[in-house]
C-alpha cells in the first residue's frame, strides 16, 4: 500500500491529477453529536434553538460553507467547484446525526469535502450548545460512501 501524498523521497506532495479523466464524483460523510439526555430534552423543548439561533439550520449552512472551503483547510486538497452539497441533520434519541453529500465533475474525489462539511456542521452544533453543557461529544465522523473515479466505496455499518 502506498500513501499518495508522499513523493519518492517520502516528502509531502500534492497528487498530480492532470492525467486523470473528469468523471462525476460523489461522496457521503457522517458525523454524530452526542448530547447529555438533559440537553437533548431541553433542545427538543426549545424547537432546536439556542440563544445563538436555530441550531440545525445554522449548522447546515456552516457545513456547506466548510465543504466549499476544504482546500483552504486541508493542505493537499485540490480546490473544487462543488456542483452540489447537501447537509441533513436528524435528532435520533440524544444524538444529532449529520450527513453531508458532495458532488462534482472533476479529476479528483470529494471525500474530504463531505467529511469537512459533516465535521464543521458538528462543530457548529457544539458551539451553539456549549453553554448548556461541555459534555457534548462529537464522534463517529466517517466516510459513508463514494462513487466515481477509479473506485467506489461503501463500508459496513459503523461500530
Amino acid at each position: 500500500m502506498t500513501l499518495t501524498h508522499l513523493d519518492q523521497d517520502l516528502h509531502p506532495t500534492m497528487v498530480d491529477v492532470g492525467a486523470k479523466p473528469v468523471t462525476r464524483r460523489t461522496a457521503v460523510a457522517e458525523a454524530r453529536v452526542l448530547f447529555p439526555a438533559a440537553v437533548a430534552a431541553e433542545l427538543r423543548g426549545n424547537g432546536m434553538r439556542s440563544a445563538k439561533g436555530p441550531i440545525f439550520d445554522t449548522a447546515i449552512i456552516a457545513g456547506v460553507m466548510g465543504a466549499k472551503r476544504t482546500h483552504e483547510l486541508i493542505p493537499f486538497c485540490h480546490p473544487l467547484g462543488l456542483e452540489n452539497c447537501q447537509v441533513s441533520i436528524d435528532l435520533v434519541d440524544d444524538t444529532a446525526v449529520i450527513r453531508c453529500t458532495a458532488s462534482v465533475h472533476h479529476k479528483t474525489g470529494v471525500e474530504m469535502e463531505a467529511l469537512v462539511g459533516a465535521s464543521i456542521a458538528a462543530l457548529t452544533i457544539y458551539d451553539m450548545c456549549k453553554a448548556l453543557s461541555h459534555d457534548i461529544v462529537i464522534t463517529a465522523t466517517r466516510l459513508v460512501a463514494k462513487e466515481g473515479g477509479k473506485s467506489s466505496y461503501a463500508p459496513g455499518p459503523a461500530s
